[in-house]
């Protein structure tokens, strides 16, 4: 009955946004934050229609849903850009990669740590969990018409390949706060990452080029149906992550390389089919997922907490992000509007409840980690929901008119430099 429920929700709220699809991007609302605030009204906290798990109690199912939903995100994400435009955006994502985010994991740990009155190790696995930036609540501001007319291709393309790649490589995070917290030595975590992370790579890359080539060939001779080839890089992202489980590598940037190495040998019309079901799937897929989240928020939890879960909250949207992107303007180069809405916009979500989830499957976590955990991805749902489209808005009036409609079809057709100026 509860899943009945929730599915019929989702499906209602689906059937409204795609039917009313360019005006539902231009709402002061994303459709995540729609979802979420249903599964607040359908939960136990209002009309009790759903009785779901509490968080504390069993959240198995919700990692397991965040993985599989992750994976389809951020092979999405690996498809959404011709690969010469996404080769030409990595400077200033390596940069992301290799100093904002560890940098974020630290200033979320100390905030945790000042804030909630935490250990190192309690710390440091919020830190962690929290730090890498959502590709799903991304893809509300990276993706869609109103987005592609507002802002300046290149800042999309950064945001939007960070988050695919951040999603996989902050596992290496997660390991390094699991030796702190006890369960794992640093040499056992350090050599956990190093197999992750180059696993992944090989395997990405692998299974990537070899789908590309068996779509090519099936695409030369007459043997691939449009219907199945609309939906392969979808069952291609589930192999990945099933293979990437096998071989215990992060299966979720290992996706990531994937449809990056897929995208390389493809052919433009190929990425085009994909890229368009991946989109859809990516854009509703995860309403049922918020609207679970919405109907299990540990609201009493949440209450025992105080004002310094709140200010936890606010403290890490503001000072996580922001300052350092902001700081490090000029070797992004970043023009100043363009550092404030890059900052801002790195929002916390399904991410973050995989890791949270993942450190609680790996050890008996203080369940501060999770409510803490959970408080700030509804609390960056909420926030980065509603200042998405008056951001995008406001950007484009201090950073004047960009021609981003011509940007936009460039992208599409791959007919852009892709370089980095």
């Amino acid at each position: 009955m509860t899943v009945d429920v929730l599915l019929a929700a989702a499906g209602a709220l689906a059937l409204l946004a795609a039917a009313w699809s360019d005006w539902f991007r231009r709402l002061p609302i994303s459709e995540p934050l729609l979802a979420l605030a249903i599964g607040i009204v359908l939960g136990p906290a209002v009309l009790g229609a759903v009785d779901v798990p509490a968080l504390l109690e069993d959240h198995a199912w919700l990692h397991t849903a965040a993985r599989l939903l992750l994976a389809i995100s951020v092979m999405s994400v690996a498809l959404r850009y011709p690969f010469h435009t996404a080769r030409g955006r990595t400077r200033p994502v390596l940069l992301l990669l290799a100093v904002v985010m560890p940098v974020m994991a630290v200033v979320t740990a100390g905030l945790a740590a000042w804030t909630l009155g935490v250990g190192l190790g309690v710390a440091a696995l919020i830190g962690a969990a929290l730090t890498p930036t959502d590709p799903v609540l991304a893809s509300t501001v990276t993706t869609g018409e109103p987005a592609e007319q507002d802002l300046p291709g290149r800042d999309r393309q950064v945001l939007s390949l960070e988050s695919g790649a951040n999603d996989g490589l902050a596992l290496a995070l997660v390991l390094i706060a699991l030796a702190l917290a006890g369960p794992l030595t640093m040499g056992d975590a350090l050599l956990e990452t190093l197999w992750d992370v180059v696993g992944a790579l090989l395997l990405g890359a692998f299974l990537g080029w070899l789908g590309g080539q068996a779509l090519k060939a099936g695409a030369d001779h007459g043997a691939t149906d449009p219907g199945p080839e609309l939906v392969f890089t979808i069952v291609l992202a589930f192999a990945v992550l099933g293979v990437g489980g096998l071989i215990h590598v992060d299966g979720i940037f290992a996706v990531f390389v994937c449809g990056l190495a897929f995208n390389a040998v493809s052919t433009g019309r190929e990425r085009e089919a994909d890229v368009r079901i991946d989109e859809a799937v990516n854009r509703f897929v995860v309403l049922p997922l918020f609207l679970a989240f919405g109907a299990i928020l540990p609201w009493s939890e949440w209450r025992s907490l105080g004002w310094a879960g709140l200010l936890f909250a606010v403290a890490v949207l503001f000072l996580r992000r922001p300052p350092i992107v902001y700081l490090l303007r000029r070797p992004l180069r970043l023009a100043r509007p363009d550092a404030v809405h890059l900052g801002w916009f790195g929002p916390i979500g399904i991410s973050a409840l995989f890791y949270l989830t993942l450190e609680a499957e790996r050890l008996s976590i203080d369940p501060v980690v999770l409510v803490a955990g959970s408080l700030v991805v509804a609390v960056s749902t909420l926030v980065h929901g509603l200042t998405a489209t008056p951001g995008r808005v406001l950007y484009r009036k201090v950073a004047g008119p960009k021609g981003e409609a011509v940007d936009a079809t460039r992208e599409r057709t791959g007919s852009s430099s892709g370089g980095d100026g």
